[in-house]
């Protein structure tokens, strides 16, 4: 059982970022919501020292691409409070032209390589990363390879056309 429930954090939150937390929602019980590039740093600098949440453990950094949205590359953030046993996770949508993120590793030594994952596979820059360069993918590759920007399918693939299943 946690010691500090979703509502406490969102209230904390609140009273310090107000308007810069949006799209607030808690699927399966893990409170989710978005901020801006400009001001998740910040954000996570007070949820990791404030001694209330004491959200000490950065889980997760990835990423995600939506195609069809006006803001398509997403950064999400998963943390812990072991302390009070409950878990955040916050988003950070960016352009796709040139997604520019700050680095978390001010905060986390662990976002290093978390960071690198996500600018090897989506193309997140980290503006103050100490070494970010690709770290599962060749070095000279020039996509990245988890964005939605290609079909799934070969439309000239002849073996999946409808004749050859009686159709």
């Amino acid at each position: 059982m946690s010691k500090v429930r979703n509502q406490d954090v969102l209230e904390s939150l609140r009273q310090r970022f107000n308007s810069k937390i949006w799209a607030i929602s808690e699927p399966y019980g893990l409170l989710t919501f978005e901020t801006g590039k400009e001001d998740i740093i910040a954000l996570l600098g007070f949820l990791k020292a404030d001694k209330g949440l004491d959200f000490n453990f950065l889980t997760d950094i990835t990423g995600i691409h939506y195609p069809e949205r006006e803001l398509p590359i997403g950064v999400i953030y998963h943390m812990h409070s072991f302390r009070n046993n409950i878990r955040v996770r916050v988003k950070v949508f960016l352009e796709e032209e040139n997604p520019v993120m700050p680095t978390a590793v001010v905060l986390w030594n662990s976002a290093n390589w978390m960071e690198r994952e996500t600018y090897d596979y989506f193309g997140v820059t980290f503006e103050g990363h100490p070494d970010l360069r690709r770290i599962l993918n060749v070095d000279d590759m020039t996509v990245f390879p988890m964005r939605k920007e290609y079909p799934l399918e070969d439309p000239n693939r002849v073996d999946k056309k409808d004749f050859f299943f009686g159709r």
